[in-house]
């Protein structure tokens, strides 16, 4: 849930008992002489990433402590995607007893830094053609399901996290029928869409820009089987960029048509609007979490974004109007 971004730094590492080891197992594997090291900041794990840098060329090392981090599904779900043709990093060399692995470095300019509303029409038919590519070709035998449980489960963030201890609101039996009524309809409304592979964190943050129409794809190890609208909600409800109405139901119908022509117009939107409210009460949920739970800063700056695209949504339909009124008497704006 993170953006990748180059210290401008080469500090001392000397103390760092986890990355000595990690460059003295790399050292076996690079093609080049080691010239300098720069932390790359990463993601909302305890995974950490480092550039080596040679004269002429770099990798990338994951440091991922194997005790908070498994990175079989790193390894696993880089393979199918890059199995597809979608631009994940090549893994070059990995221990996954140790938590190290040595990747293709994909530089650090993200979508998000070259994407603005005058290039949004040029950028984002590009990123469909990655989405397309996931949703019909990226094998997801074997992945987990994004099942009604796990669904759930995403949406308890939000009032466990948000609500309760970020604001100290606890809900009344009343209040949780409508929550739990909510629940139920966007779960239904996600299971009746058509499963295919899932990233679960397809934003401008995830996507590289590497020239020449290339775009890498990072942080994908959270991978599903799940819904084929999620994906693309993630990327049109950003978390640095909001778009109007009328442009995101634009690229809504475009992409309709490329993967789900048969789902009529109305119904898609409705999935699609849908989706966006199941993720965007979860990312309010994980990044009240990510401050309180794991200590983790600048999180919270970026909830009221996404409240404001629950009430975008929210009022579009008569059967999320009670939780709009029941946000509205609770008075939990962030």
């Amino acid at each position: 849930m993170g953006c990748m971004s180059v210290s401008p730094l080469n500090a001392d590492f000397s103390d760092d008992s986890r990355l000595d080891a990690g460059l003295r197992w790399s050292l076996a594997h690079l093609p080049f002489e080691l010239t300098a090291i720069k932390p790359v900041s990463g993601d909302a794990s305890f995974r950490r990433y480092f550039r080596l840098q040679g004269t002429e060329d770099s990798r990338i090392l994951m440091d991922a402590p194997p005790e908070t981090d498994d990175s079989h599904p790193f390894v696993d779900i880089a393979a199918r995607l890059r199995q597809a043709g979608t631009h994940a990093p090549e893994i070059f060399a990995s221990d996954l007893e140790q938590g190290f692995l040595l990747l293709e470095d994909l530089g650090d300019t993200q979508i998000r830094e070259v994407l603005h509303t005058n290039n949004a029409d040029q950028i984002f038919p590009g990123l469909f053609d990655i989405l397309q590519t996931m949703a019909s070709q990226v094998d997801y035998l074997g992945l987990p399901d994004y099942n009604r449980e796990r669904l759930l489960t995403d949406l308890e963030l939000f009032p466990n996290w948000y609500l309760q201890e970020h604001k100290h609101i606890q809900l009344s039996c009343e209040d949780w029928d409508i929550w739990e009524d909510l629940c139920t309809r966007l779960i239904a409304s996600a299971q009746q869409q058509p499963q295919v592979f899932v990233h679960r964190d397809f934003h401008s943050c995830n996507l590289l820009d590497l020239g020449q129409a290339d775009v890498g794809v990072i942080d994908f190890q959270d991978g599903v089987r799940g819904p084929i609208s999620y994906d693309l909600i993630s990327l049109l409800w950003d978390r640095y960029i909001s778009w109007p109405r009328s442009r995101l139901e634009g690229w809504i119908e475009e992409f309709r048509q490329r993967v789900a022509p048969e789902v009529e117009a109305e119904q898609w939107l409705r999935y699609c609007d849908w989706m966006s409210l199941q993720r965007n009460f979860k990312i309010m949920g994980i990044f009240a979490r990510l401050h309180y739970r794991d200590g983790k800063q600048g999180y919270l700056e970026m909830i009221p974004r996404f409240w404001s695209y629950l009430l975008d949504v929210l009022p579009l339909y008569a059967e999320t109007q009670p939780m709009m009124e029941l946000l509205e008497r609770l008075e939990c704006a962030p």
